[in-house]
């Protein structure tokens, strides 16, 4: 086989496949904010272009909100908060509602999962098989929770027994901005909804200016569903521009962010102006420990996904291997093995199990941190380039020879790669994990259960792994420690977020 022959081979191997009739409907549509149940032309008419990260190409466009826009939201939903039209209905009318947009985003699942897949460039299929049903699975369970958010009678501590009668009564924050990422873009929309929904909150959220498109498709199940106008109100735009000014309106209660670190700053240092409620959900530079009684093949095999999944565009993603010296090449060895099921295919390719990176700017900072890294002395045992000159695909890559100082060691990359050190017992591998601004996740591979329960002890990190690794369900907390995040999510923690006590003392 000649080079020119490799090369249309390979320019195939990375052309992106053709759109569905309703996903192309979707990528028509005219733009538009949506507002009060109605959807309403930008005040400015300024838009922002949906490029599909598997080709680089511009295939629709979106409203970038301006200030007026936020402003119209903002009171859309303070009208539908202050009436009580959503926190007035009997719980299991809100339940009701809930469990009926479920049901109608079950219905349109393959829709929505081609269009996270056209959007965000992950696979069709895992989004299909993940971002999907977690987005169903965080309504249903949320939903549950409308009918069972009672407060308490209070015996005093300080008065007779009969002088005075107490109790507390738990009652819906407010009006609710909420910000989402672009790297799960519908689950992460509706981990922050469904408790505020459950809770009788309003809600005006934005997903990330890159990915919108199944945001926006979700409002249009929103009226179909039975909430009442004003209830959830969905508007889309730049960051620095639409977010900025949902965060800092004096007609907002609660502020739900995920994204970065610095950004998460930014925004809760805004909304100390007003002491908002905040909930951030920040980066991550998850430590994975690899213990020497483990089935090595298993254990690489959990490693490599831990990073490579969602081409390393995770949170939690385990982005840090420590194996223990004993086993280290072994392991790095089944990881780069295990590489080639992550290799990046464009996003509606069914064969694919990885996909491009989201944007161009996203592609050019992963790259310079594999180019920081190999100047600063690491080594590339597989990957390290990208595999076309056409999408935003990099390679799954891992580095050794690295050092606590690197850039590639200390700072969230947010892609397929992964620096690998060794250890040699429990109190330096806690050490070596701990030694991170950050503490979103961490893995531990071991067979041994007590030395399981003493690295969960350990490690500072809002969740840890055992065998496993990114396990997320509806029901657990999920939330970080350090600089990992302010608060909690998914579970009873939750919609507590979303809910005031007050409490009420009646003298008798």
């Amino acid at each position: 086989m000649n080079e020119m022959t490799k090369t249309r081979e390979g320019a195939a191997l990375y052309q992106q496949h053709a759109y569905s009739a309703a996903a192309q409907k979707a990528l028509d549509r005219k733009p538009a904010l949506f507002i009060n149940n109605e959807w309403v032309e930008s005040s400015h008419g300024a838009t922002l272009p949906v490029e599909d990260p598997s080709s680089g190409k511009i295939v629709s466009h979106i409203v970038d909100a301006s200030d007026r826009d936020v402003d119209r939201a903002v009171a859309a939903a303070r009208a539908a908060f202050d009436d009580g039209r959503w926190s007035g209905l009997p719980p299991m009318a809100r339940e009701k509602i809930m469990i009926r947009l479920a049901d109608l985003l079950d219905a349109h699942a393959g829709e929505f999962a081609e269009l996270e897949a056209i959007d965000q460039g992950k696979p069709k299929g895992m989004a299909a098989a993940i971002d999907i049903p977690g987005a169903i699975s965080q309504i249903r369970y949320m939903a549950g929770w409308a009918s069972k958010l009672g407060g308490e009678t209070h015996a005093p501590y300080t008065m007779p027994a009969g002088l005075v009668f107490s109790y507390t009564l738990r009652e819906p924050v407010g009006v609710c901005a909420q910000i989402v990422p672009w790297n799960f873009p519908l689950l992460m929309a509706c981990m922050k909804i469904a408790p505020a929904l459950a809770a009788g909150c309003t809600v005006v959220l934005k997903p990330a200016e890159q990915t919108s498109l199944t945001g926006l498709r979700l409002a249009d199940l929103i009226a179909l569903a039975g909430f009442p106008a004003g209830v959830l109100n969905i508007i889309t735009g730049n960051g620095h521009t639409a977010g900025d000014r949902m965060v800092k309106h004096p007609d907002v209660d609660k502020v739900a962010f995920t994204g970065s670190t610095e950004i998460g700053k930014l925004i809760n240092r805004n909304a100390t102006a007003t002491l908002k409620h905040v909930t951030l959900e920040l980066g991550g530079k998850s430590p994975v420990v690899v213990m020497p009684d483990v089935d090595v093949a298993t254990a690489a095999a959990g490693a490599a996904g831990a990073i490579f999944f969602n081409s390393g565009q995770v949170c939690i993603a385990g982005s840090r291997l420590f194996a223990h010296r004993s086993i280290f090449d072994q392991v790095v060895d089944g990881v780069a093995e295990a590489s080639a099921f992550w290799a990046p295919r464009p996003s509606l390719d069914p064969e694919g199990h990885a996909g491009a990176l989201n944007s161009k700017e996203h592609f050019d900072k992963v790259m310079s941190y594999i180019v920081a890294g190999k100047r600063d002395g690491a080594s590339v045992v597989v990957g390290g380039d990208s595999p076309s000159d056409t999408g935003y695909y990099v390679n799954p890559t891992i580095m050794v020879n690295v050092n606590p100082q690197m850039s590639v060691v200390r700072e969230e990359i947010f892609g397929p790669v992964v620096v690998a050190q060794r250890f040699d017992d429990l109190d330096e591998v806690a050490k070596m994990a701990n030694d991170t601004c950050y503490g979103l996740g961490a893995g531990v591979w071991t067979k041994d259960v007590s030395a399981l329960h003493r690295l969960a002890a350990k490690i500072k990190s809002g969740t840890v792994w055992g065998n496993c690794h990114a396990m997320i369900d509806a029901a657990i907390p999920f939330g970080g420690y350090k600089e990992s995040g302010i608060g909690r999510e998914q579970g009873r923690a939750g919609i507590d977020a979303y809910l005031e006590t007050k409490a009420v003392i009646i003298q008798l």
